[in-house]
């Protein structure tokens, strides 16, 4: 969608009529009408097509630069605030950010930029980059799909992305203006970021906290501000049991919605059974980045009947699966590698400043990477990851489905290795004998091929996946 046909991307910044666009934990609010204003202030200080660094926090300054930037046809790229600054450092060298956008706490840490606008805790910064090359008329956001490591590769979503998966989520979850999420996950996480994007479109209130779940400040900011709904990645719903979430007394909760990887079938089980219990639609979601971020989703009345199941294409958009040879399988039950087409799809990556003139690259069809079947009722199952196969003597092991076999144990693990060498990470070290009998049993393979290592805790980033790159020491798989 060319930028001429854009003129405001939330229309309902421009309605006074509407409420409250959002509150903080601190009390602070802001209404559509002041937001209307700020970005009109923007619009003053920021030329059209301009590339901002925003550092991302779950506050109104965050909130209220980002709707105004989407608005004035800004591009922001979205970084947690609390990025390493010898990475920032890396990034603004190979970007050339035309601004800064942070919490002004961070001014000393960009001496040499000129101050611009300060309001709502945030300030921006005018960058001294000269002679920029020229920007995709359709190109509205950058988003990492690294968590916050700095890495240089973003994905380019284009207006049309942002606004056709927006749209598609306000229709399958049926938000309105009346809705009122509160934020658990980062703002740059593209999970954080499609509650916030999808919740402006709809004119509803969003709930910005700081506080984590684990913190009394969040339930209480909960029960005060009356949050409808929220939305967690696996490790969420692992702290959620811990602090017996079930017991507690939420009456103004209407919706939970989970993506960011797949729950244990039993703790799945549980949420659905919690929500079903309390009148509370629980939606299981699955996505990535590169779809702006949602491709599919469980209706919360197959909560349980399809318990495991990353449900059906979200509205405008289509799942087929493909074999090893790219020949499309028309057959039920059958595994192939998921790939989705649908107008979310982004135009592809950057790793540099230059690249954000390029156009459309991926032709609206994404090859996910992930192993999947279809049932016979069109309900869709990740089975595995393309990637995260090995070989042991000859014998191909998943090593998604030999986690979900150990997890069936109890135990927290971690698979991972290389061809006739696969390792396994436990927290616990009186399973290891254990494990290693399960996995011989199931497989058919010698206990010998299997190395048990005992370590203190799984590392995840900020989204709860396992961050195998870690655990192989810096060996990709």
């Amino acid at each position: 969608m060319s930028i001429c046909r854009i003129m405001s991307f939330y229309t309902n910044i421009q309605d006074d009529k509407l409420g409250i666009a959002a509150i903080d934990d601190e009390g602070n609010f802001l209404t559509y009408k002041n937001l209307h204003t700020f970005s009109q202030m923007i619009s003053n200080s920021i030329l059209s097509r301009s590339l901002v660094f925003l550092l991302c926090e779950n506050t109104i300054g965050c909130f209220a630069g980002f709707a105004a930037f989407l608005n004035n046809h800004v591009i922001p790229l979205l970084l947690d605030a609390s990025i390493d600054r010898e990475y920032i450092w890396n990034l603004i060298a190979i970007y050339r950010p035309d601004y800064l956008y942070l919490p002004d706490r961070f001014r000393g840490d960009f001496p040499e930029y000129l101050s611009g606008q300060h309001q709502f805790g945030y300030l921006l910064l005018k960058t001294n980059f000269a002679d920029q090359p020229s920007v995709h008329n359709d190109l509205a956001l950058l988003l990492s799909t690294s968590g916050s490591t700095g890495s240089p590769k973003q994905v380019r979503l284009s207006y049309n992305n942002l606004l056709s998966n927006g749209t598609a989520i306000v229709n399958y979850l049926g938000i309105s203006s009346d809705d009122r999420p509160i934020t658990t996950l980062p703002f740059q996480y593209s999970f954080g970021f499609s509650i916030i994007n999808s919740h402006l479109l709809a004119g509803a209130t969003v709930l910005l906290t700081t506080h984590s779940i684990v913190e009394k400040g969040f339930w209480e900011f909960f029960r005060e501000e009356r949050a409808t709904s929220f939305g967690g990645v696996p490790y969420t719903f692992e702290m959620l049991k811990r602090l017996r979430f079930s017991r507690m007394a939420l009456p103004s909760l209407k919706s939970i919605t989970q993506a960011g990887g797949r729950l244990s079938l039993d703790l799945a089980r549980e949420v659905a059974e919690y929500a079903l219990s309390n009148g509370v639609r629980f939606f299981v979601m699955y996505g990535q980045t590169e779809a702006a971020p949602r491709m599919s989703y469980l209706p919360p009345e197959y909560a349980l009947l399809k318990c495991g199941s990353i449900g059906i294409p979200i509205p405008g958009g289509e799942f087929f699966l493909q074999d090893e040879n790219g020949i499309v399988i028309n057959e039920n039950e059958q595994e192939g590698e998921l790939v989705y087409r649908g107008e979310n799809v982004s135009m592809g990556y950057a790793q540099c400043r230059e690249d954000l003139s390029k156009g459309d690259e991926l032709d609206g069809v994404l090859y996910t990477g992930d192993i999947a079947k279809r049932d016979h009722d069109g309900f869709y199952y990740i089975t595995g990851r393309k990637k995260r196969f090995i070989k042991l003597f000859g014998n191909r092991i998943n090593l998604d489905e030999a986690e979900q076999m150990i997890k069936v144990l109890g135990v927290d693990c971690a698979c991972c290795g290389v061809d006739d060498n696969m390792l396994i990470y436990l927290t616990q070290p009186d399973r290891e004998s254990e494990v290693r009998q399960l996995m011989a049993l199931k497989s058919g393979i010698h206990h010998s091929a299997f190395s048990v290592k005992v370590i203190a805790e799984i590392p995840k980033n900020e989204s709860g996946k396992t961050h195998y790159f870690d655990l192989m020491g810096g060996v990709k798989r």
